[in-house]
């Protein structure tokens, strides 16, 4: 919902279509992912993960708070938002090593399938109604409504926090958050090709494909639908990634994993490419729903191979280094993305991106057959 937000809210701001300034997002985003997801990940071993996330939790209500007050007494500007949203992304790069590093101490190894399927359930059903209820907030409450609602809601995933109580935790191995730490993490990570090579497949398909920083400059000027129909647009993906959780969720053993995911990946290119080419709403909201749903698979099989094949003492670690991927492909697309659309237009943006995802799986299976013959069933690594 916030995020959508402050999408649209820099479209205001800047009185007409301003790819950069919309993918000056991304860059406010990726530098302190950069900066600290690495210590993030040290953190979320050397320290219990639940308590962590509290932390994380109330700093986030705060950012968000803070972005509602600035917004009501009319005072926010476009630094403020890059500011105010760096400082939420420093805070995420302490917050998900250590929520998703607490998955597998939550369920069995053999269930961490459906559990990443239900969780990616839980996320795009929140990634739904957020921003089509953030469209209709902006429309008839306005913005700063928006950035207040998602201040409030924290208030929920605290209480699920105190419901969930303790969690057994392997390790405290370490002696504390240090550079060894850190370097322990990343020999882990060169060591696992299986590993590196999914981090490294995320990253290339974020970054080219990363059209939803795009979406206000679609919805307004090229599909010329309001803020309802923007928020539907935006709301899309997450339709098409609860959907195609709904259906992996029912499986009880997923095999033939690398050929799956990389077909994912490749749907998830040609999706974005249509997507790009879109001259009406519906086929907009369609070619984006197939874009959330490839997501979806893809991104539930990365996660449970990365999982299972991470001992849990390093967990943390490994998710941070992750992060860096995960989240620096998108929000470097985002400004590649702005840099692309002010150059040769939105269109032309969207469709390079999809095209760059599909060439980008083919040179990685290409570099690392491993991943195309994976089966799921493999030795797991302790």
């Amino acid at each position: 919902m916030q995020l959508a937000a402050v999408h649209w809210h820099i479209r205001d701001l800047t009185g007409e279509p301003n790819p950069l300034a919309l993918g000056g997002i991304g860059l406010a985003r990726i530098l302190p992912v950069i900066f600290f997801s690495l210590f993030g990940g040290a953190v979320a071993d050397s320290y219990n993960r639940r308590r962590v996330l509290f932390v994380t939790q109330f700093l986030l209500a705060i950012q968000a708070a803070i972005l509602a007050f600035l917004t009501f007494i009319g005072l926010l500007t476009i630094w403020h938002i890059y500011w105010l949203t760096a400082l939420q992304a420093a805070v995420v790069a302490f917050d998900l090593p250590a929520r998703q590093a607490m998955i597998p101490n939550l369920v069995p190894r053999e269930d961490l399938p459906s559990a990443f399927s239900l969780s990616a359930i839980a996320f795009n059903a929140g990634a739904i109604a957020g921003p089509a209820l953030g469209g209709i907030v902006i429309a008839s409450l306005g913005l700063g409504s928006v950035y207040l609602v998602n201040a409030a809601s924290f208030l929920g995933v605290i209480l699920a926090l105190v419901l969930i109580g303790h969690v057994p935790q392997d390790g405290y191995r370490m002696s504390g958050v240090n550079l060894g730490a850190v370097r322990d993490g990343l020999r882990f990570i060169a060591s696992r090709q299986l590993i590196l090579s999914t981090m490294i497949m995320d990253f290339f398909a974020t970054f080219f494909a990363s059209a939803n920083t795009m979406m206000p400059i679609v919805a307004r000027d090229i599909l010329k639908v309001s803020e309802i129909g923007y928020g539907w647009l935006v709301s899309a993906q997450s339709i098409g990634s609860v959907a195609a959780g709904l259906v992996v969720s029912q499986v009880k053993l997923l095999r033939r994993q690398g050929l799956l995911f990389l077909g994912a990946v490749v749907v998830f290119g040609a999706a974005t490419i249509v997507f790009g080419f879109s001259g009406s709403f519906f086929l907009a909201m369609a070619a984006l729903v197939f874009v959330g749903a490839a997501d979806a698979v893809s991104t539930i099989i990365r996660n449970t191979i990365r999982q299972l094949q991470t001992p849990d003492h390093i967990r943390g670690r490994m998710t941070s280094i992750n992060q860096v991927f995960f989240l620096g492909g998108p929000h470097l697309g985002e400004v590649e993305a702005g840099l692309v659309a002010a150059a040769l237009g939105v269109p032309f943006a969207i469709i390079s991106g999809g095209l760059g995802t599909i060439l980008a799986a083919g040179w990685i299976v290409a570099k690392w057959p491993l991943l195309l013959r994976y089966n799921g069933d493999e030795t797991i690594h302790d």
